[in-house]
């Protein structure tokens, strides 16, 4: 087992490192000890840190002005910001509301929407979201209880309200009895049979992440789970809602991840990579059809805050996805990305604890477990994500472990999700360093 730097963080004492400055795919802290980012942060940071192009661009937003009323003034950069999305998501997705406060803002936004069109449609009694065991949806109190995500849901249980709730679309981990090539067809029977339960003039959307991100690891849809669910919602004028929040915005190898599944959702909820981290941003966007019926009913969507496309933000995210497109580098995550699982698949298959490597683009995950063949999770008690975390800090690696993704407690995986413009030789030093991370934790 190598020698822990113990000033880094301590799995046991929970001291974390005081960070200093980052550029490109590195982040320093203020005792001169180099990270390299190997998941963004949580996801988020998709062009690395300290980009001066984008730093230049919010400097001269700021000397404009920092934040025109999104409800008294159009603006430059919500222009441009609106036309780039529309261009990203394509076909009917061309509307849009934007916030500043990311992800749950998003999601709570797209559930606002979908409770308004129907409404606006003449059908209130549709007031009830369906969404999957083992997903994440947001840290609002609507957008927790979406969640499928009991370790982050305990603490407000008596609070959250009731959601219906289907399985999780994993094929490493399909419902006992079910075939691997049954799984479909029994997920959408699922679905028909809650919003049965529920009640399909009372249901409003479905909800699901296209490739599950903190909940699950990195999880992606099996090939025609979309199309099937959204078959099912369509017969009922259920919408679908694709929470797109860890996937999307270029992560998986395209800019709309629910592109690769053969669906174009009713919503779509936006954030992390929008504006790379270097200001929040997210946006629930939604098409022209939905669009059309929350402007007879009420002029618009009744959803937005004080921020709501707040002008600096908009003017970092504009300038982050300029450099993605003039780069080429969503296609660079579509072509590089399976060839980065893969040579991860052959580094950790030396470790019998690999169960799973899995993902698409540059979001991955490793599922570690207790025997291969029955896929038996380790024992909680051991900490396993916990120890992976804390190692790799010790070893100048920033990843993104997380435990609880079999049933809420059982289950350990880590999620690499590195900037678009990783160079080859920073993508071998993530693998190389979480390889040594993984075995001090397994020995510990």
């Amino acid at each position: 087992m190598a020698a822990r730097n113990t000033s880094s963080n301590d799995v046991t004492t929970g001291r974390l490192p005081r960070v200093s400055h980052g550029r490109g795919s590195y982040i320093w802290d203020t005792a001169g000890r180099q990270y390299i980012d190997g998941s963004g942060g949580p996801a988020v940071y998709c062009i690395g840190h300290g980009d001066a192009r984008v730093n230049a661009a919010i400097m001269a937003q700021l000397d404009r002005i920092a934040h025109g009323y999104r409800y008294l003034f159009e603006a430059d950069a919500l222009d441009e910001m609106t036309a780039i999305i529309a261009a990203g998501c394509g076909g009917d997705l061309s509307e849009m509301v934007f916030v500043s406060g990311g992800g749950s803002e998003a999601n709570e936004s797209a559930m606002k929407i979908a409770l308004q069109f129907h409404y606006d449609n003449g059908e209130p009694s549709r007031t009830r979201f369906i969404a999957r065991e083992r997903s994440w949806h947001g840290n609002t109190i609507m957008t927790t209880a979406l969640s499928g995500f009991a370790a982050r849901q305990a603490a407000f249980a008596g609070a959250l309200p009731e959601v219906g709730r289907v399985s999780p679309a994993n094929a490493y981990r399909p419902p006992e009895g079910v075939a691997p090539d049954a799984l479909v067809p029994w997920l959408a029977a699922e679905l028909e049979q809650e919003i049965q339960r529920l009640g399909p003039k009372n249901v409003a959307a479905f909800v699901f992440e296209p490739v599950v991100g903190a909940a699950g690891g990195c999880v992606p849809a099996p090939p025609g789970y979309a199309r099937a669910m959204a078959g099912v919602c369509r017969r009922h004028g259920v919408l679908v809602i694709s929470d797109e929040v860890m996937c999307g915005s270029g992560r998986t190898g395209v800019w709309r991840a629910s592109e690769t599944d053969g669906i174009e959702p009713d919503i779509l909820t936006i954030a992390k990579g929008l504006s790379g981290g270097y200001l929040p941003l997210g946006a629930a966007v939604f098409t022209r059809r939905v669009g059309d019926v929350l402007r007879q009913g009420h002029g618009g969507p009744l959803t937005g805050h004080t921020y709501t496309g707040h002008t600096a933000c908009l003017a970092a995210a504009v300038a982050v996805q300029k450099i993605i497109s003039d780069e080429g580098l969503v296609q660079r995550v579509a072509e590089r990305g399976p060839q980065w699982m893969a040579e991860l698949a052959r580094r950790f298959d030396r470790f019998d604890e690999t169960g799973d490597v899995r993902g698409r683009g540059y979001f991955i995950a490793l599922e570690f477990v207790q025997d291969r063949a029955t896929k038996q999770p380790l024992d909680p008690a051991r900490r396993l994500n916990d120890r992976i975390r804390a190692e790799g800090l010790a070893r100048g690696l920033i990843c993104y472990p997380v435990g609880g993704n079999v049933d809420g407690k059982a289950g350990d995986f880590v999620i690499l999700a590195p900037p678009y413009n990783a160079t080859d030789a920073e993508l071998d030093e993530i693998a190389v360093k979480l390889e040594a991370a993984v075995d001090a934790a397994l020995a510990g």
